[in-house]
């Protein structure tokens, strides 16, 4: 089991992390005129690939495995 972590003040919204997900556990959404992604799946389906965490340019992800 895998707790994905965004810092969304760190994020910029580029859409990397969505589209390297493999599970398509990630998803963007809007805030106050401010896009950042958001985990929306369960811990249990991420495959703690990091492809999120290694694709982020802004290094806003982290992945920990419980």
């Amino acid at each position: 089991m895998y707790i994905v972590t965004i810092d969304k003040d760190k994020c910029k919204g580029c859409e990397d992390c969505v589209n390297t997900c493999p599970n398509q556990m990630l998803a963007l959404v809007e805030e106050n005129g401010k896009k950042y992604a958001i985990f929306k799946g369960s811990p249990d389906d991420c495959l703690g690939c990091l492809s999120c965490q290694e694709g982020c340019p802004e290094g806003a992800i982290k992945v920990t495995e419980l």
